[in-house]
């Protein structure tokens, strides 16, 4: 978006971008601190093989959010970095939120940050819809 259409958005669009812009960027710091606490915690054995996934996933989200954010694609990037942020606390619902997770060293962090994740990820999913729906009643 250049600076004189960005002129023409009202206030509320302009937080609204924000809003999703800063969502996905702590959903991009939260993502790393979890996978440490899968690691720390016995829940993921690790490996450097885990860098191949995670830094490539990351780029990508980060891509979408910086990029490409006012853009379909840059949406719908941040729609399924949301979605993988959102399913982290539904993937650990039996192993993670546990008393003896909550008791080791580190486990309240982890606990803290699946939920936020789960928080943040559900309101990049909602501002990113929101976004693609704006995007496809502007063309119309």
């Amino acid at each position: 978006m250049v600076a004189s259409e960005l002129l023409h958005l009202n206030p509320q669009d302009q937080v609204k971008l924000n809003t999703l812009t800063v969502a996905s960027l702590i959903s991009m710091i939260l993502i790393p601190l979890h996978v440490a606490g899968d690691i720390a915690l016995g829940l993921d054995r690790g490996g450097s093989g885990l860098v191949y996934i995670i830094v490539p996933i990351l780029l990508v989200l980060g891509c979408g959010t910086f990029l490409l954010a006012e853009r379909a694609s840059g949406y719908i990037i941040m729609f399924l970095g949301g979605l993988a942020a959102l399913g982290m606390p539904i993937i650990h619902r039996n192993n993670a939120f546990t008393p003896s997770i909550g008791k080791a060293p580190g486990g309240v962090l982890f606990i803290w940050s699946l939920v936020a994740l789960g928080v943040t990820g559900g309101l990049a999913m909602i501002l990113s819809a929101r976004g693609l729906w704006e995007l496809r009643s502007r063309k119309t």
